[in-house]
């Protein structure tokens, strides 16, 4: 019988490795796996690359883990905010490696890894600093730079409801990054409020197939 529902978030955990490359959902505080994350803390991997659309908030969550000194590097889109205190001090310390990648080409490299692209030609960043040392390429009169696609280790992200096939759906805007992160790494681990029978899911509704779910971790 199929069933991804793991026995409990540290056996999820457990499997993440030092200098692992691991993708984390959310955007912002909306979908993101604070739990899973709390549980990454705990366990101790070190010397991380994380992917993230920012670089945490306050002190908590993404935030807390640059605070242990978990990560090497970052690659995101919105590293510095009015609360991004932690990475900034390690950032100006030169204790982290940042990336910065423009979210559209974030998101976009990302499905290319889901979607099995070799890379992909984006507009984005044409004639700026982050086009430096990239291959263009002028296509129908306008110009595009080469990026490559993003894939990852693990990755961990937050849905709504699951089912022990790994099926998804999420809730509103706490979506954004799950489904093709999901996709791009070689490990997902998903949080779920509520694990539901075969079934109990919509297919109409469902996001992200099992396919792509690793393990599953009910939160309530």
């Amino acid at each position: 019988m199929i069933s991804k529902i793991s026995s409990s978030i540290e056996a999820s955990i457990e499997k993440i490795f030092d200098g692992a490359t691991i993708m984390i959902g959310g955007f912002g505080a909306a979908g993101q796996p604070a739990e899973l994350i709390e549980a990454l803390i705990k366990h101790g991997a070190t010397d991380l690359t994380i992917i993230n659309n920012n670089a945490g908030n306050g002190e908590i969550g993404l935030a807390a883990l640059l605070k242990a000194r978990r990560v090497k590097k970052i690659i995101c889109s919105f590293p510095r905010q009015s609360d991004s205190q932690v990475f900034d001090a390690l950032y100006r310390a030169g204790e982290i490696e940042l990336e910065l990648v423009p979210q559209g080409n974030l998101a976009a490299r990302i499905q290319a890894a889901g979607s099995g692209l070799g890379a992909i030609y984006t507009p984005t960043g044409f004639g700026t600093e982050l086009s430096k040392g990239k291959e263009t390429r002028e296509i129908n009169g306008k110009n595009f730079v080469l990026e490559y696609p993003i894939t990852a280790d693990f990755s961990l992200i937050k849905a709504y409801k699951g089912d022990r096939y790994g099926n998804l759906i999420y809730r509103k805007t706490a979506r954004n990054f799950g489904p093709i992160m999901a996709m791009a790494a070689n490990h997902t681990i998903a949080q779920v409020q509520e694990v539901v029978n075969l079934g109990g899911l919509d297919p109409e509704s469902i996001v992200t197939p099992g396919i792509f779910v690793t393990e599953i971790v009910e939160i309530q």
